[in-house]
């Protein structure tokens, strides 16, 4: 327990450390008094086992995610083989420590074992003697499996189970997961975690879907950064309307490449050039839940927040989502998606039916050129998506079409001969370098998407839109130093690391514009809705985004990566100690601290009740065939 806290939080951080020791006794009594004595060495050793697992994988998973799992997102190992060599780079020697202890009782246990067998090949007349100084020895001891044994042990868990509780109590008025857990220890946080979804779950249970709806309205109104006397038509309605949607989820992409060279090279001459001529967003922020690239699906088709409990594919892909497939529809659209992988990863499976996609086009579909561990490239991915997009164009009906790319999942290996960019010495088989050249071919995969619409007569009647899911380069791994120094661009280890690109190109585009507003993956939709005139507020759809070309300011909730009461506004990033008046704020223009936070407390209660409203809204929404 002590080694969590250290990779958690960098030290042995004593408060709540009696949590820690108290909840362990509590499961130790319990395994004592419920297991016969003679298999208790082995279920001893099988509770050793599955500890020191749980702490090893909650560490790694904390070195991944910067948050402290819940039972629930540890569910979720069984994805593990799918990433194995993402989570392979994450793997650190020293969080084998958790096993040490296994591996020196097992070398007692051989040792004592060989001992043994040693003392039975002396004289029978001595084997006699140790064997009755044994039992006289425990004939002399009272028994440890009899009555006054187990009840002083009952005692021991009831006072451990009481003082836990105590501690789980006082964790109560904490959002932040980090501190929360290390407030009343890693095992009672898991209480606190079951406790706080039956209580979340009851009141859901009791709710109306109509009321929430009608309470997210309510805190709509209130919005402190709503434009005042806005015109009743929105800038830029209808821009794009009647015409096919492509949208590209970009694996792992931040935004700091973008325009950015090296040694002369673009970086993302493709992207840039699009950037040029339609709407980039250069302050979007990533949004993502345990899901990961399956949670910035369900945002981009939703807006709505992950909960931050479970993967939205698996916790809610029973669901009849409200959607963009869904929006589309109504229009005439057909609405497909596009992944490498099997559908069965993250449970897209259930998302996609959710979500309400005509058809999905996963790994059968394509001709694996073993790219990388996942298989085909971007490049076949495209090239089976037109020729699927082409028949939708035969029938003269017009198509909404979701790609994910893969080619620059972590760890960015690409092969030589499909690299497209020179890296320099210096950086070559650094995680920088190879993350340069990943997210390079990813660029140079969407030209050739590019020059296939045109091939196949669609680019002039086709908008585009592409964003990133989430970062790619782990701070432990690239220093922000290190990137300012190659790439030559200012980095701060988690503003930029969760800045990721939006770029909204519509066909006939000369001149682009950067809107500075600040937004993330719930904003995508509103903003995409907009542009091809589709009227949310007509549709009575529910959107927890806005339409980032039509508000003055925003302010969006992240509760992933960083704890929940986290915040990006068009000032400032904002994270919450026990609340807010111990939270820091840093400024997203100068990467400096931001001592005054006194104005921004409004956007910190608004984001918390709206992300409570959200959870509310989307576990009301009724299950598929009901």
């Amino acid at each position: 327990m002590l080694l969590l806290r250290f990779f958690f939080y960098g030290g042995l951080h004593v408060r709540g450390l009696p949590g820690e020791v108290l909840s362990v006794l509590a499961l130790l009594c319990l395994v004592e008094l419920i297991t016969p004595s003679k298999g208790k060495s082995a279920v001893y050793w099988v509770f050793n086992f599955l500890l020191s697992f749980t702490l090893f994988a909650a560490t790694v998973y904390y070195a991944y995610f910067g948050t402290v799992p819940t039972y629930a997102v540890l569910s979720g190992l069984n994805q593990v083989p799918e990433v194995k060599a993402s989570v392979g780079a994450l793997l650190q020697p020293q969080q084998f420590l958790y096993f040490v202890d296994l591996f020196i009782l097992a070398i007692i246990a051989i040792v004592r074992s060989v001992n043994r067998r040693r003392r039975g090949g002396f004289s029978s007349g001595y084997s006699i003697n140790v064997r009755s100084v044994r039992e006289l020895s425990f004939r002399s001891r009272r028994p440890r499996g009899g009555l006054f044994w187990k009840v002083g042990v009952s005692f021991v868990m009831i006072v451990s189970l009481l003082l836990s509780g105590i501690y789980i109590h006082s964790g109560k008025g904490i959002d932040n997961e980090l501190v929360r857990a290390e407030s009343v220890g890693f095992l009672n946080f898991q209480v606190d975690a079951a406790l706080r979804n039956q209580e979340a779950e009851q009141k859901i249970a009791e709710g109306d879907l109509k009321e929430t709806i009608a309470k997210i309205k309510q805190l709509e109104q209130s919005y402190p950064y709503r434009t005042s006397g806005q015109a009743s038509k929105a800038e830029y309605f209808g821009a794009a309307k009647g015409k096919n949607l492509i949208i590209v989820q970009m694996e792992s992409f931040q935004n700091f490449p973008i325009n950015q060279k090296l040694n002369g090279q673009e970086i993302t001459p493709v992207l840039n050039g699009l950037a040029k001529e339609g709407f980039y967003f250069p302050h979007v922020f990533q949004q993502i839940g345990p899901g990961n690239t399956s949670d910035a699906e369900f945002m981009s088709n939703t807006s709505i927040y992950p909960t931050a409990e479970i993967a939205m594919s698996t916790g809610y892909g029973d669901r009849e989502l409200p959607s963009l497939p869904r929006l589309l529809q109504k229009k005439g659209y057909e609405a497909n998606t596009f992944h490498i992988n099997k559908v069965t990863f993250w449970d897209r499976n259930k998302l996609y039916p959710a979500l309400n996609f005509d058809k999905y086009y996963d790994k059968p579909y394509y001709t694996n050129d073993h790219f990388n561990d996942f298989g085909a490239s971007d490049e076949e991915m495209y090239r089976v998506g037109i020729e699927k997009l082409t028949e939708i164009k035969a029938q003269n009906k017009p198509f909404y079409a979701q790609f994910v790319t893969t080619s620059s999942h972590s760890p960015f290996v690409v092969p030589k001969d499909r690299r497209h960019i020179t890296i320099p010495a210096d950086l070559e088989g650094t995680t920088l370098g190879n993350y340069i050249a990943a997210i390079n071919y990813t660029d140079y995969a969407i030209g050739t998407l590019i020059d296939r619409l045109k091939q196949a007569g669609m680019w002039d009647n086709t908008m585009l839109v592409f964003y990133g899911d989430h970062f790619g380069i782990q701070p432990d791994a690239v220093s922000p130093e290190e990137i300012t120094d190659k790439v030559g661009v200012p980095y701060d280890d988690r503003i930029s690391r969760f800045n990721i690109p939006l770029i909204m190109h519509i066909p006939g585009g000369k001149s682009g514009q950067v809107v500075e507003r600040t937004g993330g993956q719930v904003d995508i939709l509103p903003t995409i809705a907009n542009l091809l005139g589709v009227s949310l507020e007509d549709e009575g759809f529910t959107a927890m985004g806005h339409d980032l070309l039509n508000v003055d300011r925003n302010v969006m909730g992240m509760r992933y990566y960083l704890p929940t009461g986290s915040f990006f506004n068009d000032e400032v990033m904002f994270v919450p100690g026990k609340g807010f008046d111990d939270g820091t704020a840093v400024s997203l223009k100068t990467l400096q601290p931001v001592t005054d936070i006194s104005a921004y407390r409004t956007d910190y209660d608004y984001v918390l009740k709206l992300m409570k409203l959200s959870d509310e809204y989307v576990k009301l929404l009724p299950k598929r065939g009901q």
